[in-house]
């Protein structure tokens, strides 16, 4: 049996390989560009250049919802011609959005406004990128999947380089990466056609082009221990957060609903393709978590540009980093753990896991970026030199909503979304004491830390109540072992 287990290993470790690589593809160029932006804008250029690179991952919300439901609904069996028709509509509704934000946002962030428009315009194109990546993954597409992920980050972040290097602002700048943008999600959707040939009408039904095709003998399972029947069966998504949307700033905030559905109900052709959700009020459920989850980790970064001057703003972005680092390194926990927390008997043992884990790797990241501290000048820039002392401190603000995030995931798994609530009232105080105490670097992170650790006690509390109570109920989730199979 152990051999068996093995070889039905392979196929989802060789997928998982793939778009991870993407991911750590996408993760590094953007972090390369935020570190090029740093030294070659200066420490008050870099300010705006950071704040709007913010504004641009909370415009990212709704692409991250919009995968969710993209590929929770191919999973399905919605047709692929549904799931573009949603991506436009929703891509439509972003870009009004984004035009009426251009000059609040301006304003706000004492930038100008075409570098807000640059910032914003390629909140709409993130849209269409998201939805191909969705049907790629509810396809189970994932070298597809893991080549867009990779790709669209080079697309962008390589125009920018070229115009950093050549000595422009910030404006020209976003603009370079929108152009970028628009050409990954054009390259995206050839990706997608290539795979699988697209039936343009008709309702799909079992064994369609535009159903995944199931391996066999449910060769996709993932062993997480010695035991074959402790597995992970993705089917629409092996891989959670590592196969989300790039974000703006390089960051891959990631899916698991397909994960999820398919998990708990029954794996392909769950559906006959009748009764999708395939509607932008799908999708605007689908973003209470992730906003919340968004605005919490980015409303320092804002705030920043409020309350500090333009050095000490630019510093403050720069430190940044290192909670954007503890914050996304952790993914593949909530990735392995997912199907578990989605099963109410078995919800309350995988978030004690995940939160064991995470810890785990929070201190030793703390850890590592209070040691490699002083190399942050060397590469940065002088002028960087004073936050040195506190970047374990915003690594800690990282780890804390790498936490976080499980506690909202395993809500998200048992359908219970009230956690939201909780994490905005928590971001709500946590913008006020901002906005009235922190006057310096120094007290801006502690007060945005001490935010994000009294909102995951709370979320951690009423997600672990919610996961103990579900698990002494009955559930019309069918018991598909610990592992999630």
């Amino acid at each position: 049996m152990a051999g068996v287990s093995a070889v039905r290993r392979l196929p989802v470790v060789k997928d998982l390989t793939l778009v991870t690589a993407g991911a750590m593809t996408a993760n590094v160029a953007g972090y390369l560009l935020q570190l090029l932006a740093s030294r070659w804008l200066g420490v008050s250029g870099y300010s705006g250049f950071a704040s709007l690179l913010a504004v641009q991952m909370l415009c990212a919300v709704p692409a991250l919802a919009l995968q969710n439901v993209v590929a929770r609904e191919v999973v399905r069996g919605a047709p692929v011609h549904a799931a573009r028709a949603l991506t436009l509509r929703c891509a439509g509704l972003v870009a009004a959005a984004a035009l009426l934000l251009i000059p609040a946002v301006a304003l706000g962030l004492k930038v100008s406004v075409i570098a807000s428009a640059g910032a914003l315009c390629s909140a709409p194109m993130l849209v269409v990128l998201a939805g191909e990546q969705g049907i790629q993954q509810g396809r189970s597409k994932f070298r597809e999947l893991a080549t867009v992920l990779g790709g669209a980050a080079v697309l962008r972040v390589l125009p920018a380089v070229v115009v950093l290097a050549c000595g422009s602002g910030t404006a020209p700048t976003l603009w370079a990466a929108a152009a970028g943008t628009t050409l990954a999600a054009v390259i995206a959707r050839k990706v997608s056609d290539a795979a699988v040939p697209v039936r343009t009408s008709g309702v799909p039904g079992p064994g369609t082009a535009d159903r995944p095709t199931p391996r066999a003998d449910n060769e996709d399972s993932v062993a997480l221990g010695g035991d074959a029947t402790d597995s992970v069966t993705p089917g629409g998504d092996a891989h959670g957060m590592a196969t989300g949307t790039v974000a703006a700033d390089g960051v891959v905030p990631g899916t698991v609903a397909a994960a999820a559905v398919s998990a708990v109900g029954g794996g392909w052709g769950a559906s006959s393709g009748v009764g999708w959700g395939l509607g932008v009020a799908a999708v605007f459920r689908a973003v209470q978590v992730q906003a919340a989850l968004t605005a919490l980790s980015q409303a320092d970064l804002l705030i920043a540009r409020m309350v500090l001057d333009e050095n000490d703003a630019g510093r403050y972005a720069l430190g940044a980093i290192a909670t954007k680092i503890a914050f996304w390194l952790p993914q593949a926990v909530g990735v392995v753990l997912y199907p578990r927390m989605a099963q109410p008997q078995h919800s309350a043992r995988a978030m004690r896991s995940a939160l064991a884990v995470l810890v785990g790797i929070g201190g030793v990241t703390v850890a590592g970026a209070a040691i490699a501290a002083p190399l942050a000048p060397l590469f940065a820039g002088r002028d960087y030199a004073p936050i040195e002392g506190l970047l374990w401190l915003f690594a800690l603000e990282g780890a804390l909503l790498a936490v976080l995030q499980a506690a909202l995931l395993s809500a998200i798994a048992t359908d219970r979304t009230a956690p939201a609530a909780i994490t905005w009232i928590g971001l709500g105080a946590g913008v006020a004491a901002m906005l009235t105490c922190a006057h310096s670097v120094l007290s801006l992170i502690v007060v945005a830390t001490a935010t994000a650790a009294a909102t995951t006690l709370v979320i951690i509390g009423v997600a672990w109540r919610a996961a103990r109570d579900g698990a002494d109920r009955p559930s019309p989730v069918p018991d598909l072992g610990a592992g999630g199979t």
